[in-house]
This record gives structure tokens, C-alpha cells and sequence, in this order.
């Protein structure tokens, strides 16, 4: 199981989830997610623009429903550190695509994603986001999830 495939646009895309959850009229649209993915600092194309409490709260929802999608990914990958002395693979693959994604999207000019891209700093936060998340598909995740958040 290779990181690559996971993919959430082959199954359900963000928008789509939101849709689902009924978020139509506080997200309406791609553009309005992409718009307040802009909003994080980190970002390359960082716009700062004041998130809505309903924007907010929706993009926590839908991201608790992402977990629930990619929960057997998350679980696996959380195996895989436990057992990082037999079967490496997928614990690297993941490290290897999450600082990828951070890399491309990210303004690595910041110290604070340098700090991120760098395995040996960053690997038992790259654990307490998949613990986080796994977390998540529980009855009570978004809360969980809100908390985590709100306390970072």
C-alpha cells in the first residue's frame, strides 16, 4: 500500500464532502476552499483574510470526514512506525509525501517549515497529526479535533 494511492479526489474531493455534510451555502464553491487554504501563513500564496467561525468549523467537519475515508491509510502508517524495524517502507513513504507536500506548497523560505520538512525534528509531530487524526472518526472527532486546534 504506497502512499500514492490514496487519493482522495478518486473517492470524494473536499468540496464534494462538504457538499454531503451540506455546507452548499458557507462553502460554495472549489474557489472558496482554495481561497481559505490561503489564509494559513505558511502558505506560499498566503492571503490574510479573517476565517469565518462557520468556515472554520465546516473545514474542521470535513476534515474529521477525511479521516474516516483514509482511517485504514492512517492506521497502517501508525503500524508501520510501531514496527519501524521490520517493515520501514510506509512509514518513510509517508514522511517522504507529507514533506513533498510541504515543500510545494509551503513557503520553505520560513523557518518554521524548514523546521517541518526536517524528519529528525519533525517525526513525532508527523505522529501526533495521524494520532490526531485517527482520532477523529469517533463520535466526538470534530470536537477533539476543534480542541486540538484551537489549543496549538
Amino acid at each position: 500500500m504506497a502512499l500514492e494511492t490514496i487519493d482522495l479526489n478518486g473517492s470524494e474531493s473536499i468540496f464534494s464532502i462538504g457538499n454531503k455534510l451540506g455546507f452548499n451555502t458557507i462553502l460554495p464553491s472549489k474557489v472558496t476552499i482554495w481561497k481559505l487554504r490561503c489564509n494559513n501563513p505558511m502558505r506560499k500564496t498566503f492571503v490574510s483574510n479573517n476565517i469565518k467561525l462557520q468556515e472554520f468549523e465546516s473545514l474542521i467537519k470535513i476534515t474529521s470526514e477525511m479521516a474516516k475515508y483514509l482511517y485504514p491509510y492512517i492506521r497502517a502508517i501508525i503500524s508501520s512506525k510501531d514496527n519501524f524495524e521490520q517493515e520501514p517502507e510506509l512509514w518513510n513513504d509517508f514522511q517522504n509525501r507529507f514533506t513533498e507536500l510541504i515543500q510545494s506548497r509551503f513557503n520553505t523560505d520560513s523557518i518554521r517549515v524548514k523546521n517541518l520538512v526536517d524528519h529528525q525534528l519533525s517525526s513525532e509531530l508527523y505522529l501526533k497529526i495521524l494520532i490526531t487524526l485517527s482520532l477523529c472518526i469517533s463520535d466526538n472527532g470534530y470536537s477533539r479535533l476543534k480542541t486540538t486546534l484551537l489549543n496549538i
